[in-house]
């Protein structure tokens, strides 16, 4: 059997040095040609953890660019959160938070209120998106009350594309997001569960879950 010849460190390093010039140049050409700003629709779905996260991430970002933003919340009324408690207390100046549900559907077990609710903040979430001060706007679990028919999926994209500011930003987060939706969407992401605490036992956790 042959052994591998031994390549000197100082050839690796330089094969390798050369390998990420090239890529550098291919890469520099590629964001060269990337010149246009638009608002993006943007949607998290999928039954893996982090849609919500991964949402308040994004706002985090634009509060620390001093860019307005708002989030409304269609379904996590009910319940606590970090991220609610923190957006209050610390950046109310420059992100509008409103919680508009009343908990999951399982829990208040009353279809005319939920759609009542789901429509209050709709409207409201209108409001913040014709306002062209708001750079990005998050309807948190928007995608629950369009799987369950509490808001018209044809009005909802309406708006989006017709309504919606040029340079604003909208983020819909929640499972099963309508197809309608990811048709319009310019950035679609799908969180996938591969593997989640709770089937083992485990409660969801402050800092994690909430």
């Amino acid at each position: 059997m042959t052994e591998e010849p031994i390549v000197p460190a100082e050839k690796d390093d330089a094969r390798h040095a050369e390998k990420m010039a090239k890529k550098k140049a291919a890469r520099d050409k590629i964001m060269a040609s990337k010149t246009d700003e638009k608002g993006l629709i943007i949607v998290h779905t999928g039954k893996g953890k982090g849609k919500s996260s991964a949402a308040f991430g994004m706002i985090f970002r634009h509060i620390a660019h001093g860019k307005p933003s708002a989030v409304v919340q269609f379904i996590k009324g009910a319940m606590w959160t970090g991220e609610r408690d923190l957006i209050e207390k610390h950046f109310s100046d420059l992100c509008q938070f409103h919680t508009m549900g009343e908990g999951f559907t399982w829990e208040t077990q009353d279809r005319a209120r939920d759609v009542a609710a789901a429509g209050a903040a709709w409207e409201k979430a209108k409001e913040l998106i014709r306002d062209e001060r708001n750079s990005m706007v998050l309807l948190d679990e928007i995608n629950i009350a369009l799987r369950y028919d509490y808001l018209d999926i044809n009005e909802v994209v309406d708006f989006l594309k017709n309504e919606k500011p040029a340079m604003t930003h909208v983020v819909l987060t929640g499972r099963n997001a309508k197809d309608e939706l990811i048709e319009i969407a310019d950035l679609v992401t799908e969180m996938e569960l591969i593997k989640h605490p709770f089937r083992s036992g485990i409660k969801g956790q402050p800092g994690v879950e909430f």
